[in-house]
């Protein structure tokens, strides 16, 4: 019987000729690899990436402290709830996260909340949870402080923020009728990848009513500190908010064509293919 060896020696890291193109995009590329398989690093970290992705699904936004964190900053704050009634259903029924349930539908339209409220120069910002509560928790606040200041001194008048639980984005579209706002930019956890739990969007929709399409909004994508920082998302809504009211509307038929951005896509060529990306969550 012959005496038992030990196996081949595990092979070193076999690098990929493709290395240099990491320093340009957060995709997983030139992983190297380790004989037919990928290295252990690797495989930890898109094991923690796919991790990172399922929280930012699953966990509650914590609408207390951002609220008080809305309020101290000089925001009137108002609380939504879509017409799915848990995370579950939010999942699985995307329609049902797409209208409010009556109580906040009342509550919107009921005296006490659109009283002052109409009027042909009014925005409101919606703060909807998404598909990413991490990416409105760490993010939202320090995108309207930027909106705020863009829109300082501008034809608009800035409406209340209403933060809305288990929403998705034509949910604004109600929120936005029912106070009567001429725009409304609804701001949302976008659909998390594994590179991006974080990420924020904005959805600028013109004369929002119940009924309006995809390609009647303005899509801002990717705004994070990765991505596209708050103060230039700030601007870029601002060219389209001034845009829009030349126009009279939003979507297909305005373009996006901002300083802002342009020059965001000059600095980082990531980052004009991030601008044209569309989540809908």
């Amino acid at each position: 019987m012959k005496p038992l060896t030990a196996g081949p020696r595990l092979q070193s890291l076999t690098p990929d000729p493709w290395t240099h193109l990491r320093e340009l995009t957060a995709a997983r590329i030139a992983l190297g690899r380790v004989g037919v398989s990928q290295p252990t690093q690797a495989l930890l970290e898109f094991g923690l990436a796919h991790a990172q992705a399922r929280d930012a699904v699953h966990t509650p936004l914590q609408i207390e402290p951002l609220s008080a964190d809305l309020e101290s900053d000089g925001w009137r704050v108002l609380r939504v709830h879509s017409r799915a009634p848990d995370r579950a259903h939010y999942l699985r029924r995307p329609d049902l996260g797409r209208r409010l349930d009556e109580a906040s539908a009342r509550m919107l339209s009921g005296p006490q909340q659109s009283a002052g409220t109409h009027g042909s120069d009014l925005i409101v910002f919606v703060v909807a949870d998404g598909l990413s509560a991490t990416a409105v928790q760490h993010h939202a606040r320090p995108l309207l402080q930027a909106v705020r200041r863009e829109l300082a001194g501008s034809a608009f008048t800035l409406g209340p923020v209403v933060i809305a639980e288990q929403a998705r984005v034509a949910l604004g579209d109600e929120v936005g009728q029912c106070l009567g706002a001429q725009a409304v930019a609804l701001l949302v956890g976008e659909r998390p990848g594994l590179s991006s739990p974080d990420s924020l969007g904005i959805y600028l929709t013109w004369a929002p009513q119940v009924g309006r399409m995809d390609s009647e909004r303005n899509c801002i994508s990717n705004i994070r500190p990765d991505g596209l920082p708050p103060a230039q998302a700030a601007r870029i809504l601002a060219g389209l908010l001034a845009g829009a009211r030349r126009l009279g509307a939003t979507g297909v038929a305005l373009k996006d064509d901002t300083p802002a951005l342009l020059e965001s896509s000059a600095g980082h060529p990531a980052l004009g293919e991030a601008q044209s990306r569309k989540e809908h969550p």
